[in-house]
């Protein structure tokens, strides 16, 4: 016998749609969706005339592989940044807490994820020959791998450490100021701060 849902299938693809970002399940969702529809339809519709704009209007960055909405972003663009220091991240989000910290003036390229074999992201998922050529460049001196410690982080870490030192690049790692098992994103800019100071070769 199939499942009957009485709510109506807009609202089924709303709860379905919430459903998509990180930590929110079944109930969280579908709570999430009653409130915008019933106490703030303005909000809802503010929601999605903005997702629509940030999917129809950004791009990634040619260069730092970013969100941007012009081909180079202004970071990589910006005169006074550093060239020969290249920080990698795995997402928009890191890298937003490396710049709080006020410490760091180089590049950075963003993965837009890490290394989980089991769920299907490998080397080419991730487009790791963009990320040596960017590194080859022959501008950059010293990367830094700002990945999380995760065992994700780790491994995509340790897989771009090796390729880098074939290349003849200095390759350096967070010192462990930032907490094991930890994402950058949630980390305090003073630990992401210390971490970036304290950071060693791998």
């Amino acid at each position: 016998m199939e499942k009957f849902s009485s709510e109506p299938q807009p609202l089924l693809a709303l709860v379905d749609a919430l459903r998509r970002l990180p930590g929110v399940g079944v109930r969280t969702a579908r709570r999430m969706a009653y409130h915008l529809l019933q106490h703030d339809l303005q909000a809802a519709e503010q929601l999605g005339q903005a997702l629509t704009e940030a999917v129809e209007r950004l791009q990634h960055c040619e260069q730092c592989n970013g969100f941007t909405e012009v081909p180079v972003c202004a970071t990589c663009e910006h005169p006074e940044r550093d060239a020969s220091l290249l920080c990698i991240v795995e997402t928009p989000a890191d890298q937003n807490s490396i710049e709080a910290t006020h410490g760091y003036t180089g590049m950075y390229y963003v993965l837009m994820g890490s290394l989980a074999p089991l769920e299907g992201r490998g080397p080419d998922e991730l487009d790791f020959g963009r990320v040596l050529k960017r590194a080859g460049n022959g501008l950059v001196k010293e990367v830094i791998l700002a990945t999380n410690f995760t065992a994700e982080g780790e491994t995509t870490a340790h897989y771009l450490s090796e390729s880098l030192r074939a290349l003849g690049i200095k390759v350096t790692r967070l010192a462990r100021g930032v907490p094991a098992g930890s994402e950058i994103e949630y980390v305090d800019a003073g630990t992401v701060a210390w971490a970036l100071m304290e950071r060693r070769p791998t």
